[in-house]
């Protein structure tokens, strides 16, 4: 049973008293007792500003306009000089990192601890409406609006069931109705370039990005140049660098000049497919980003520089130790709440704070910049749970979420990236409420995706992979978003495309030799576990049906991936053939069925019979002291 509102705010005050929440060391000292826990009850949004400038910072919110379950990864392993390091620090050993004590509201936030029971005890997190509430709290505490600067890291657009049918324009009108001044992408990318190109041009802040380039020949083409007329000039900012958007924008806040440089994800064209952004390429570009940083020291006078980022936090870890010049990076890319900044020692000596921001719309980064005669003195930050039955839902963004699930399902919605099939004459007619608050069957587990090897949610999939196209195996990209449900809990279509609703999400099924599957699980592991950050992909492991296997990830590559067995235990043979099921191929496209529907399909079926009967964790070896890993309910070895 959730806590009211009431209950909640006792709890949050006791925990106040304890001194468990930020800033909340005196909160009970003095005063009658019952307006002391009023005021520690309202402690931790009680933010007055600690300094001129304050920054305000979300990313990864994944299109979830809605509160949501989001449970913390117990498995985020670190590897050569991130071992032991934020963020891949889990469970009981982050909490004493960060200063929270067990079983509260941050511990709850910050953790997957007794995910299921402290869910059920304090609610949702999240929902753009409460996100809003606090944002102006935050606003209003540092003297109003013109004392804050909006950023979103990207992934904003993408990861829900309304973000598909609108082609990520409904997360356009969202933001706008947010008050985000500024934001850099990746899954933005995975729409079309008209359509970014279109939602930008509807965006009322600025897009910066200053590592995406337009490629030669579509620079010196017809058919971009004519796109970007099209688009009132948006996708061309300088034609002699090649820079399709800003890379930098100088912002007066409070009297003070704020630069803030913008870093989309580099590996875009790697990891999406590059046949929405033919004209675009991505990148480190770590020479531009000193080159950018200093033109800015030199020219703009400016009291700070900041970057919005979304290269993933051990990323923005090494590139803070390589660039001179920049004062704090606010992060995305792979979902960290982490609750204190990483100071990191630049080049010439001084220290840039690394920050990073969760995902789902569950926190927002609060970072106060001491500035006197112009000059950065120092930062205070507090990274902030956004529970949602303590902060009221502000009620112009619920009008527009309500109104937005009012919208007809029609003929112009583009699902899949077969012109064919684009549409689902299912759903034709139906609102996106109806489409989405589908019933389709009662969780029995907790389900859930973030971890770097398996998640329940992901068993479901490549469950109903393999039942779909009748294979020995299944697989399912290692992404890191997707919301959380709780055991008992309804699953409904909103649920599942939480988990599955992307631009290229066609099924196939493909038949592939056992040396063929090591070869891809080693690449795979090397991406994740590769000890330079700037070679990582920033996601996690393939997640496997039908097959189990032992990863050793600190081994070289080639050597991580051993013990491959089908699911009765037979060893799968070098030379022998296999049925593979999958989905969200990046270079072609499956004449499966899209995933969402598999998926509810199996669902629907099975609705009596819910409960799994088993959980693909690989075997992992080599890792059992590592900070980066709590109660793992795989074999260890």
């Amino acid at each position: 049973m959730s806590l009211n509102r009431r209950e909640f705010l006792h709890v949050m005050s006791m925990a106040a008293a304890a001194g468990m929440l930020p800033g909340t060391a005196n909160a009970m000292s003095g005063g009658s007792d019952k307006a002391a826990a009023a005021k520690a009850s309202a402690e931790i949004y009680n933010q007055p500003m600690k300094g001129k400038v304050r920054l305000l910072h979300i990313t990864d919110t994944h299109a979830q306009l809605k509160p949501i379950y989001f449970r913390e990864p117990n498995v985020n392993l670190g590897v050569g000089p991130a071992y032991g390091q934020l963020p891949h620090v889990v469970g009981t050993k982050l909490l004493k990192e960060i200063g929270v004590a067990e079983n509260t509201p941050l511990a709850h936030a910050f953790t997957y601890i007794n995910f299921q029971e402290a869910s059920e005890q304090y609610g949702k997190v999240g929902g753009f409406a409460h996100v809003k509430t606090l944002l102006d709290k935050m606003r209003e505490q540092a003297g109003g609006r013109d004392n804050t600067l909006t950023m979103d890291g990207g992934d904003l657009w993408h990861g829900s069931g309304t973000a598909l049918f609108t082609r990520g324009m409904d997360m356009v009108e969202a933001s706008n109705l947010l008050g985000v001044d500024i934001m850099t992408g990746h899954w933005e990318f995975t729409y079309k370039q008209e359509e970014v190109l279109r939602n930008l041009n509807e965006f009322k802040g600025e897009f910066l990005a200053q590592n995406l380039r337009i490629k030669e020949d579509s620079l010196f083409g017809d058919d971009y140049r004519e796109l970007v007329e099209a688009n009132n000039g948006m996708g061309l900012y300088d034609e002699d660098s090649a820079r399709a958007f800003k890379p930098y924008t100088i912002k007066i806040v409070n009297g003070e000049r704020i630069a803030v440089v913008g870093q989309a994800f580099p590996r875009t064209a790697n990891a999406n497919p590059q046949s929405n952004f033919p004209d675009w390429s991505f990148g480190l570009r770590e020479d531009a980003l000193q080159e950018t940083v200093d033109k800015i020291r030199a020219e703009e006078k400016v009291a700070a520089i900041v970057m919005i980022s979304h290269n993933g936090m051990d990323v923005d870890i090494k590139m803070a130790s390589r660039i001179s010049g920049i004062d704090a990076i606010f992060g995305g890319h792979t979902h960290d709440g982490i609750a204190k900044t990483i100071p990191v020692k630049t080049p010439e000596g001084v220290v840039c704070h690394v920050t990073n921001a969760g995902s789902n719309g569950k926190f927002v980064g609060v970072m106060d910049l001491d500035i006197q005669n112009g000059k950065l003195r120092g930062v205070d930050y507090k990274l902030l749970p956004v529970f949602s039955n303590i902060l009221d839902a502000d009620k112009e963004v619920s009008t527009f979420i309500d109104h937005l699930y009012t919208k007809k399902y029609d003929t112009n919605i583009v699902e899949s990236r077969d012109p064919s099939r684009a549409y689902s004459k299912d759903r034709l007619g139906k609102t996106y409420g109806e489409i989405l608050n589908e019933e389709l069957a009662v969780a029995e587990d907790t389900l859930y995706r973030r971890g770097n090897f398996m998640g329940t949610w992901d068993q479901i999939i490549v469950n109903s992979l393999r039942e779909e196209h009748d294979a020995q195996i299944a697989m399912s990209a290692g992404v890191r978003w997707g919301t959380s449900v709780l055991a008992g809990e309804m699953i409904t279509m909103e649920r599942v495309m939480d988990e599955t609703s992307m631009t290229y999400g066609e099924t196939y099924k493909s038949e592939v030799t056992g040396a063929q599957m090591k070869d891809i699980l080693e690449g795979i592991c090397e991406n994740l576990f590769q000890k330079d950050p700037y070679l990582q992909s920033g996601g996690d492991m393939v997640r496997l049906g039908g097959m189990d296997y032992t990863c050793e990830p600190n081994a070289s590559l080639g050597n991580r991936i051993t013990e491959m067995r089908l699911d009765d235990g037979t060893p799968l043979e070098a030379n022998k053939t296999y049925s593979v099921a999958g989905w969200a191929q990046v270079e072609a496209v499956g004449d499966g069925r899209l995933m969402w529907d598999v998926a509810a399909d199996y669902l629907r079926r099975n609705k009596n019979d819910m409960k799994l009967k088993k959980v693909n964790h690989p075997k992992l070896k080599g890792v059992k002291t590592n900070p980066g890993i709590e109660n793992y309910p795989g074999e260890m070895a």
